[in-house]
C-alpha cells in the first residue's frame, strides 16, 4: 500500500486537553499506529537540556531533533535504550518543548520522522499541527480541546499519580502561557484544520470522547 492511501486520524488540541489517551484508544481500538508528536518535541527538548544546549542555538536543537533515537512501545516512550514515558512529562521539559517548537528549523527537523510513522494500516496521530502542517490530506481531523481550568485539573492529577509534585496555581499559569505562546506562534499556530471536527471535553469521559471519534470516523469511511 502507498503510504499516501495509508488512513491518517489526526487528533490536535492544546496541552492537557486529553487528545493523547484519547488517540491512543482510537488506535488501539481500530488496529491503528500511533504517533504522539507533542512526545518527538519533549525527547528534544530533554535530550537538549540533557546537552545543555541553549534555546538560543536553534541549529543545535534541530540537529539534536533530527537524530532522535526514538521509539514508541505501547505506552512506553524509549529514547535510545532509556525507557523516558516519565522523564519527559516533568514541567521544565514540558515548558522548554513548548518553547522549541516554535522554532522554524526544529519543526523541519522533526516533519520527516513524523511522515515516517505513516504505515499500513493506518495511523492515529496527536498533536498540535498533525491536521494543518503534517497530514494536512488526513482521512479525519479532530480539534480536541477542554476548559483551561478542567485541563489544569487533569495535569495535576496526572502529575500527581506519577510522583511529581505541582500546584494548581502555577499549572493554570503555565497552560495559559502555552496556550498564547502556541496559538500566536509564527510557524504552525495551534488552530483548528480546515474541516475538522470539534470535540469538547471538558464534560465527557476519555470512553465518550474515544466513541465520539470512531462514530466520526466510521462515517467518513461510509461517505468516501
Amino acid at each position: 500500500m502507498n503510504s499516501h492511501n495509508v488512513p491518517v486520524i489526526t487528533i490536535d488540541g492544546p496541552t492537557a486537553s486529553g487528545k493523547g489517551t484519547v488517540a491512543h484508544r482510537v488506535a488501539q481500538h481500530l488496529g491503528f499506529h500511533f504517533l504522539d508528536s507533542g512526545a518527538l518535541y519533549r525527547l528534544t527538548a530533554l535530550t537538549a537540556l540533557r546537552h545543555q544546549t541553549p534555546l538560543a542555538d536553534e541549529h543545535a536543537l534541530a540537529k539534536l531533533a533530527e537524530k532522535l533515537p526514538c521509539k514508541f512501545l505501547g505506552h512506553e516512550i524509549w529514547l535510545g535504550n532509556e525507557e523516558v514515558s516519565n522523564a519527559i512529562r516533568a514541567e521544565e521539559v514540558g515548558n522548554f518543548a513548548s518553547k522549541i517548537a516554535a522554532l522554524p528549523a526544529v519543526r523541519h527537523a522533526l516533519a520527516g520522522l513524523q511522515h515516517g510513522f505513516r504505515m499500513p494500516p493506518g495511523l492515529v496521530a496527536d498533536g498540535r499541527d498533525m491536521g494543518t502542517v503534517i497530514f494536512p490530506h488526513a482521512t479525519l481531523k479532530v480539534f480536541l480541546t477542554a476548559s483551561v481550568e478542567a485541563r489544569a485539573s487533569r495535569r495535576y492529577k496526572q502529575l500527581i499519580d506519577k510522583g511529581f509534585s505541582a500546584s494548581m496555581e502555577d499549572l493554570l499559569k503555565d497552560l495559559k502561557e502555552r496556550d498564547a505562546r502556541d496559538s500566536n506562534r509564527a510557524v504552525a499556530p495551534l488552530k483548528p484544520a480546515e474541516g475538522a471536527y470539534l470535540l469538547d471535553t471538558s464534560d465527557m469521559t476519555v470512553e465518550q470522547a474515544v466513541e465520539q471519534v470512531l462514530r466520526w470516523y466510521a462515517a467518513v469511511k461510509k461517505s468516501a
